[in-house]
């Protein structure tokens, strides 16, 4: 299962700068005007976990395989987009694309470095993407709402669900608020917005680029991000993306030294990672072994059949019962021979929903 983050922003506030340092590349060309990016890069970042080096430690794993999120480097926006202004019909197909949007906002003055709008005003640069978002997606619903509407009072059952809750989301545009507002009444009213590709019913994660010398607490353009995100009930992360740029080329032991000096306990990349995985839902799940450790990503609420499926369809279709032990069970009692003669090694079905960290080994026919 790929989950994929797409890096977004107006020209010129670090978008390319923190996908290369997120991926660790030169992938995506760095330059210092509009639409330096034209074709999305696509980055697969290991997620950091912990955890996994623990298992792998008390199982004596000879390989550690972390779990992936994908992170997409998307052309940079300008005010018009909807309408076809810059790259704006490739920005908006390529937003369709992705499960999340990563909005990165300048939040650092820098004479050098051009802003398109000629002045640094995150909010105002937030606002000026969700506009163009917004009227695409109006746009859209206008158009297909009514055919909806039409279908379903001729009888049709799925035009029905479909005009309901498209229609909540057209009310919701013409307010000027986010389709991601709307609440669907059950599964299939769910299926339908997923299904609709609408931009703004994407869950958003803003990632507040600053100076080096704010990457530690932020700084006035940050806290205004942060205050827009909690009146959303989004979130956001302050991250350096010229420091991350420079830890990439130093070992280990000399980046937590550098990290200490600027009064970071990890770097910027770590807490957008985390945020973009919890962003979308997901948790992780592990097995272990004298082979390898790995671990796995399914969205929160998954069966324990579809866990496995994501180890191999045979898996989910073959699923006899998944054996399971708790993280803490397998760490605490140093395995998973001790966690079986514990009683801490359970054996459970169909309907068992899997808890992040589960250690898990499944049985098929």
């Amino acid at each position: 299962m790929g989950f994929k983050c797409g890096i977004v922003g107006l020209p010129n506030v670090g978008k390319s700068t923190l996908f290369n340092a997120l991926t660790e590349t030169a992938a995506a060309q760095a330059a210092n005007y509009p639409f330096c990016t034209i074709e999305p890069n696509i980055g697969n970042v290991a997620v950091p976990d912990d955890r996994l080096d623990k298992l792998a430690a008390i199982a004596g794993s000879k390989k550690i395989i972390a779990t992936q999120l994908a992170f997409v480097d998307i052309a940079g926006l300008v005010r018009g987009a909807s309408k076809g202004e810059g790259l704006g019909n490739q920005f908006l197909g390529n937003i369709r694309e992705v499960d999340a949007i990563v909005h990165v906002l300048r939040c650092f003055e820098d004479d050098d470095i051009q802003h398109v709008e000629n002045k640094v005003d995150p909010v105002a640069d937030a606002e000026t993407v969700e506009t163009e978002l917004l009227l695409a997606d109006l746009e859209s619903l206008e158009k297909r709402v009514p055919a909806l509407a039409k279908k379903a009072a001729q009888g049709d059952k799925e035009a029905k669900i479909a005009a309901s809750v498209l229609g909540q989301a057209l009310d919701l545009l013409r307010d000027g608020k986010p389709a991601r507002l709307v609440e669907p009444r059950d599964e299939e009213e769910a299926r339908v917005l997923r299904t609709a590709q609408l931009l703004t019913s994407k869950p958003v994660l803003y990632v507040c680029n600053v100076d080096e010398g704010s990457a530690a607490n932020g700084n006035a353009f940050s806290e205004k991000v942060f205050a827009k995100a909690a009146a959303e009930g989004a979130q956001a992360v302050v991250v350096s993306a010229a420091i991350e740029s420079e830890l990439v080329t130093m070992d280990m032991a000399d980046r937590m030294e550098f990290l200490s000096e600027m009064g970071l306990s990890e770097t910027g990349l770590a807490r957008v990672i985390r945020a973009g995985y919890e962003l979308l839902h997901l948790i992780t799940f592990f097995t272990v072994g004298p082979q390898e450790a790995r671990a796995w990503t399914v969205h929160q609420g998954a069966t324990a059949p579809e866990a496995a499926g994501e180890i191999h369809s045979d898996f989910q279709k073959g699923f006899i019962r998944a054996e399971t032990i708790a993280y803490d069970d397998y760490v605490a009692l140093g395995g998973e021979a001790k966690a079986r003669e514990a009683g801490k090694l359970r054996a459970e079905g169909k309907a068992y929903v899997v808890h992040d960290g589960d250690v898990m080994h499944f049985l098929h026919s």
